[in-house]
């Protein structure tokens, strides 16, 4: 899968991690269907892959991916590539940070819906084409709090770590196959998701942000190497190792940050604040 070996569904594609996604694959790819809300968003990257990647072949889907229609259009496109599709990246997804005890069941079903359940649905459909090419990757893009429980992202945090477990087991479940399932991890990242309270807070607690070029940097280097999984930090895969092994010492870290996380949550608990923000 060198060269302009991929054939490529990404989804969150009109989102500022997924647009850095395509940006970096395009010139990797010999085709791509690439899957987002916002038409608009799509077709400006269409043509920005048109001009940095004109030998790609290049298709969009603007819809929801939560919506069984929209996955089944998603289905249609990837069938109806030029060669096999060899690479589904799950980069879709949406955040909220906001208090548990208040947070909205809209929001939660929403959270739960787009993160998780979308991914694994669209998985299993396109499984069957996926397993049509020699070899296929299907890249479940994570967080890091789908390996830390984190205050004000109780909900996210759920849905992150249960794609990680689907991940697994789906890696495990296709060992004997040629389909790879792995879990992508990036740390903080400077999108749209990281609300002006996110930031803030992250400026509090000297939380480092990568750039969305960056993680797509890092996005290539994983897809192009063996592993199941890669998290992004190093501080980040410390702490990491640490609740593995004693889940206390970051039990007491976080409290010790509890104030600071509150003022910050206190803050972005307007009413405007109780829609999660959509797409990576």
């Amino acid at each position: 899968m060198n060269g302009h070996g991929y054939r490529v569904v990404l989804t969150g594609a009109s989102g500022g991690l997924g647009r850095a996604f395509a940006l970096a694959l395009a010139p990797r790819a010999s085709a791509m269907v690439l899957v987002g809300r916002n038409r608009a968003r799509l077709e400006s990257l269409q043509a920005h892959v048109a001009e940095s990647a004109p030998a790609t072949v290049v298709r969009t889907v603007t819809g929801d991916l939560t919506d069984a229609s929209v996955r089944l259009e998603v289905y249609d496109a990837a069938q109806g590539l030029p060669a096999q599709l060899n690479l589904l990246v799950n980069a879709a997804g949406i955040n909220e940070f906001h208090a548990f005890e208040s947070q909205a069941s809209a929001s939660i079903e929403r959270l739960l819906a787009v993160n998780l359940l979308a991914p694994i649905q669209l998985t299993q459909l396109l499984l069957p084409l996926l397993k049509i090419s020699p070899r296929a990757q299907v890249i479940n893009v994570g967080s890091i709090f789908g390996y830390l429980g984190y205050p004000g992202f109780a909900v996210y945090c759920a849905t992150k770590f249960g794609l990680r477990g689907f991940s697994q087991a789906l890696r495990r479940e296709l060992s004997d196959s040629r389909i790879a399932v792995r879990y992508f991890a990036p740390r903080a990242t400077r999108t749209p998701l990281t609300t002006p309270a996110i930031a803030a807070m992250n400026r509090e607690l000297n939380t480092a942000e990568d750039a969305p070029e960056r993680v797509a940097e890092k996005l290539l280097e994983f897809i192009s190497r063996g592993g199941g999984e890669r998290k992004l930090g190093l501080p980040e895969r410390f702490y990491v190792f640490l609740n593995h092994l004693m889940p206390g010492i970051n039990d007491r870290a976080i409290r010790g940050q509890l104030a600071v996380i509150r003022r910050h949550l206190n803050g972005a608990q307007a009413p405007c604040a109780c829609t999660p923000k959509e797409e990576t």
